[in-house]
């Protein structure tokens, strides 16, 4: 289970729009002697529109990719952008060299800091007591109970009496 942060899926996938776009004008708008940094900085702005604008959420093109994949990639961009002065050598030059540290970790803490899914269960520190109580209280539905094993049906004697049909033998035969 991911551990659920402060900011909404909504709000990453906004971040998501203009964090991809500002990586391909980077390059573009700060002179870089490398260009390795460029051809790194556009393919990386490239993929990240084209992952959030693909993962099953509101503000996506097109559901495809899971949520699940959607998480492992977001870790693996920060990884990608905090390792690539030193992979790709442009770690001598302090310009792009900052713009991908910087970057990384702001995509890091991002990717720590969101709230994927919404709460389906009750808060942690919630007493037992508490949730059995709640469960008990709350009658379980016929839908629920159809097609569910014989032992987890209501017993036909904690129904009203008056929703139980009365028994009529069929008609006997003629000769």
């Amino acid at each position: 289970m991911v551990r659920q942060g402060p900011i909404p899926a909504f709000v990453h996938s906004l971040v998501e729009y203009l964090a991809g776009a500002l990586l391909i004008a980077t390059p573009l708008l700060l002179d870089y002697s490398s260009g390795a940094a460029k051809a790194v900085l556009i393919v990386l702005g490239v993929l990240v529109l084209f992952l959030v604008a693909t993962t099953t959420s509101t503000m996506s093109l097109i559901n495809q990719v899971p949520l699940s994949m959607h998480i492992v990639f977001d870790y693996v961009i920060a990884a990608v952008m905090i390792a690539s002065p030193f992979l790709f050598s442009f770690s001598g030059e302090s310009t792009p060299t900052a713009v991908f540290l910087a970057g990384g970790v702001l995509w890091l803490l991002l990717s720590i800091g969101t709230r994927y899914k919404k709460e389906e269960h009750p808060p942690r520190g919630t007493p037992k007591r508490e949730q059995r109580a709640v469960r008990a209280a709350t009658p379980p539905d016929a839908d629920e109970t159809r097609g569910a094993p014989e032992r987890l049906r209501p017993a036909p004697d904690a129904l009203p009496s008056d929703s139980i049909p009365e028994f009529e033998p069929p008609p006997a035969p003629r000769d």
